[in-house]
């Protein structure tokens, strides 16, 4: 069989990409379209064909500060200056932080363009009872200190997503964070829980993700990476869960995953009632450094799961270091060729024995910072 090079692989993802671009938009929508064309190139170009290496740089472009002094959200199609939705439809880099507490309902979904950095310490800040954030065609997000709860699903309509460009959107999933055809985004010590949907996605060729040091109770479809087994454009996802602590009232996907690559690590799982990690369509799984406590029903001990034997025995899902309480256990299916391999990366981010996740995770989700203090 002819070697077929990184490069080629690439081209034929693009190839597949673009052809699918007018389907991922409501109405045609010549900007829109635009957008994604550029989306689906950035993430190509953010792809990493050595994926341990996607931790060494995050969000540079975080620019000028922007202070949100305003909780509404009345007008989705002109926004108030000074409120949320203003700061993050502008087109220049931003660092958005918040100048008091502020608990903010979501009329429709909050559009974050490239660039941004959502920043809540110093205050407390809530995204609840309303819709949630949507990471669509756009690179370098950081949301950061944010609680989201309690999201619901929105009729959609139409929605300025640029200061240049109001779009129609259909009706929302109800997810806490959706990442859709996005690029190098990284979600940190945020706290979310009771959302209609998932409380992140990330979907349609995303990529180049760190979701790191969250606090996440009572849910059950916590966070898919990957939405479909039809869409192997998704082999280019290539997300890090880490320091993350899954907490009480979590049914299953911690993550579920399809296609790509994924590194667990030094994450604290507690009590899952269905299973903690899932996956189809052969997703490279790296599990290192967390600790997994069963529950006591018998039939919800494994570790990973959703694939038969017969097609999850060549994946690489792999277990080192882990620790396992209450019966917890793990079913390797890396062939052990290769398992030495995938476990020698020399960029990948280190971890800590097993016995070491509740330390390590026992500041996450939202930090209680202080303004004038390091945080």
């Amino acid at each position: 069989m002819a070697f077929i090079s990184g490069n080629s692989i690439l081209l034929i993802l693009l190839i597949c990409l673009a052809s699918l671009v007018p389907n991922l938009i409501a109405e045609f929508d010549a900007y829109l379209e635009k957008q994604a064309m550029k989306a689906l190139n950035s993430s190509l170009a953010a792809y990493n064909q050595n994926p341990e290496e996607v931790t060494d740089t995050f969000n540079k472009e975080v620019g000028e500060f922007y202070v949100v002094t305003d909780d509404s959200d009345d007008d989705v199609k002109d926004p108030k200056p000074g409120t949320l939705r203003h700061a993050v439809i502008q087109e220049e880099p931003l660092w958005i932080i918040f100048e008091k507490s502020m608990a903010i309902k979501l009329r429709q979904e909050l559009m974050i363009t490239s660039d941004k950095t959502i920043d809540g310490r110093g205050a407390s800040v809530h995204i609840a009872k309303g819709a949630g954030l949507t990471i669509q065609f756009v690179h370098n997000v950081i949301i950061h200190n944010i609680r989201i709860h309690h999201i619901i699903s929105t009729s959609g309509g139409m929605i300025r997503d640029t200061v240049n460009h109001i779009g129609i959107r259909t009706v929302s999933d109800g997810d806490g964070i959706s990442i859709f055809g996005s690029n190098h985004i990284w979600i940190d010590h945020c706290t979310l829980s009771q959302c209609t949907d998932g409380l992140i996605d990330a979907i349609m060729a995303s990529t180049a993700i760190t979701i790191s040091n969250r606090k996440l109770n009572h849910h059950n479809d916590v966070m898919l990476l990957g939405a479909t087994d039809a869409f192997p454009q998704d082999s280019i996802m290539q997300v890090t869960v880490a320091f993350n602590r899954f907490g009480e009232g979590l049914i299953q996907r911690m993550p579920r995953c399809r296609w790509g690559f994924f590194h667990v690590v030094n994450n604290y799982y507690s009590h899952w009632q269905m299973y903690p990690i899932g996956g189809s369509s052969h997703p490279t799984i790296i599990s290192q450094g967390n600790r997994f406590k069963a529950g006591n029903n018998p039939n919800t001990k494994q570790v990973r799961d959703y694939a038969p034997e017969s097609e999850w025995r060549n994946w690489q899902w792999v277990s080192e270091g882990d620790s396992f309480k209450n019966g917890a256990y793990f079913v390797e299916s890396v062939p052990q060729n290769k398992k030495k391999a995938a476990l020698t990366k020399p960029h990948r981010i280190k971890f800590k024995p097993g016995s070491y996740a509740g330390r390590l995770t026992r500041y996450a989700g939202v930090l209680k910072c202080k303004v004038g203090t390091p945080c």
